[in-house]
């Protein structure tokens, strides 16, 4: 059994900046644990080609800036080994293929299980993983009948393995468009989407949407409940606009049902498909706080801010809204997690 004054569950960027910002706050002894061989979340697993639609300069974690030119959009591999250094630079004990199993509160301490029979105790834990390890599949009725291939964006790498195929990319958010852009070239693609793509100009008046988000502040208003409203609206300078036009990537009202070769169109219409491919997104769980106490009777954490409301010494670090805009963003998670620490450090028993 191993003790510290603060365990973090899950060693990607929400983990790694709680760590970093955790010792100012009075957590001296420091404990990650991360289920993954190595530290950096969900980035190593996503499609070769992402790309962020936020500068280097606004996708900085606390303490460390992102390298090279401030002023260009980071690739995947970049964020990756970003993560990786900034990990190592961590004065604080990082466990890797360490999957927490449940987190419980006795004696006004938590205790954090892990698999193989480990134990941590802290009296204070923040719950860092996120929501990319739960994927979201729609129920589309005739799923069971159709003959070809249903993959999430999560199983998605690169666009060689669909060449010449007929591809459905259900989704309008920014990975199912630049999926769709990637795919264009080589596939006769479409994109099912319930609403029109909303589309958000990524430089207005010659500036990334960034710089006016920090300048005019909303990137750290406290407005969660509004901006959870907003509609999905995918940032484009031009690029991805043109590149689905230039290859004829249309968009259609989501398709109704599965055929045995295919789908069925909103007006009816039958036509065969080799691969439906789902960037649906995912779903926020924390299976290990099951029997802690700290969820509601959906799953969801009962919180304000991040800070727990149902249990004492318990926080949260990475979710969609959960203080601002930039909330679960490179460039946001570090002011969550030190708004999150300055309250824990308060409350904790």
């Amino acid at each position: 059994m191993e003790h510290a004054d603060l365990v973090v569950i899950g060693a990607g960027q929400s983990g790694l900046a709680t760590a970093a910002l955790a010792p100012r706050h009075g957590f001296p002894r420091i404990l990650v644990l991360e289920g993954a061989e190595e530290p950096g979340g969900s980035w190593p697993r996503y499609y070769d080609s992402l790309t962020l639609f936020s500068p280097a300069r606004y996708s900085s974690l606390p303490g460390m800036r992102f390298p090279g030119d401030p002023d260009r959009y980071p690739r995947r591999d970049e964020v990756v080994d970003y993560l990786r250094d900034y990990a190592r630079r961590l004065p604080v004990g990082i466990r890797t293929s360490t999957t927490v199993t449940s987190v419980t509160r006795q004696d006004g301490a938590w205790s954090v299980r892990a698999g193989g029979g480990r134990e941590f105790t802290a009296p204070a834990v923040v719950a860092a993983t996120g929501d990319y390890g739960t994927l979201f599949v729609p129920d589309i009725p005739g799923r069971a009948d159709f003959g070809g291939r249903v993959l999430h964006a999560a199983d998605y790498r690169s666009p060689d393995a669909f060449a010449g195929q007929r591809v459905v990319v259900v989704g309008g958010g920014n990975s199912a468009i630049q999926i769709a852009a990637e795919l264009g070239p080589l596939a006769d693609t479409t994109l099912a989407t319930r609403r029109p793509i909303g589309w958000t100009p990524q430089r207005p008046l010659g500036r990334d949407l960034h710089w006016w988000l920090r300048h005019t502040r909303l990137d750290i208003a406290p407005i969660r409940r509004l901006l959870a409203k907003v509609p999905v609206s995918v940032l484009d300078d031009g690029h991805y606009r043109t590149t689905l036009d230039q290859y004829g990537v249309d968009r259609r009202g989501m398709f109704s049902r599965f055929t045995a070769d295919g789908v069925v169109w909103p007006d009816g219409t039958k036509e065969e498909a080799d691969t439906v491919l789902l960037a649906t997104g995912y779903r926020l769980t924390f299976p290990y706080l099951t029997e802690s106490g700290a969820l509601d009777t959906s799953g969801a954490p009962l919180h304000r801010g991040g800070l727990s409301t149902a249990v004492p010494g318990l926080g949260f670090v990475g979710m969609e809204f959960q203080r601002s805009f930039s909330s679960k963003t490179l460039r946001g998670v570090g002011r969550d997690a030190d708004h999150l620490l300055g309250r824990l450090s308060q409350v904790r028993s």
